[in-house]
């Protein structure tokens, strides 16, 4: 128990800690727009405003995938720490994401024109996503965790022309095609 305690405890820090980093980067708690919806929007000001959108299943398999990662690499680990260190990587993630030079690629070189980065209820949101998808991941056969993966990955893209898997080769290496896609053009 004292180490559950322990745990939460240093979680609640790294969230404090985005939370400070993000402020000091200029983000605002809630959307610019004044309000706070439980849904946000998927293009415009409102993108990524709110505490969940399109984009938070991106963090549910962010989750799986920390999860998988370290029971791969890192056995040994209490599943505590294993957890904590998802945490710190995707709030490192949260703070790059919302960081000028991130922000500025997604703006250049996908359809994100609006896109300036999100709130800092946004943020810590996609870090409980990111939770709940290291737990599912640690609860579930790993071939329903798979079958999720693609299901939430296809979903997404049906839904939104984007997902996981294009915002990743969008950032490193893009593509016109699939940005005229994602555009409808």
């Amino acid at each position: 128990m004292k180490q559950n305690l322990k745990t939460i405890l240093i979680i609640l820090g790294i969230l404090a800690l985005t939370v400070v980093a993000l402020n000091m980067l200029g983000h605002s708690t809630i959307c610019p727009c004044g309000y706070l919806q439980i849904w946000g929007g998927i293009a415009g000001e409102d993108t990524s405003q709110h505490f969940f959108d399109y984009y938070t299943y991106s963090h549910v398999i962010h989750g799986m995938a920390f999860f998988f990662l370290l029971w791969l690499f890192a056995r040994k680990i209490p599943m505590q720490w294993k957890l904590t260190i998802a945490v710190l990587i995707e709030a490192g993630w949260e703070i790059l994401e919302n960081s000028p030079i991130i922000i500025n690629r997604y703006r250049e070189h996908t359809i994100a024109l609006d896109y300036y980065g999100d709130s800092i209820v946004n943020s810590i949101s996609d870090i409980g996503a990111m939770i709940f998808g290291f737990w599912l991941a640690s609860k579930l056969p790993v071939w329903v965790v798979i079958a999720l993966v693609v299901v939430l990955e296809l979903v997404v893209l049906y839904l939104i022309r984007n997902n996981l898997t294009l915002n990743i080769l969008m950032l490193v290496y893009p593509l016109d095609a699939i940005r005229r896609w994602q555009a409808g053009e």
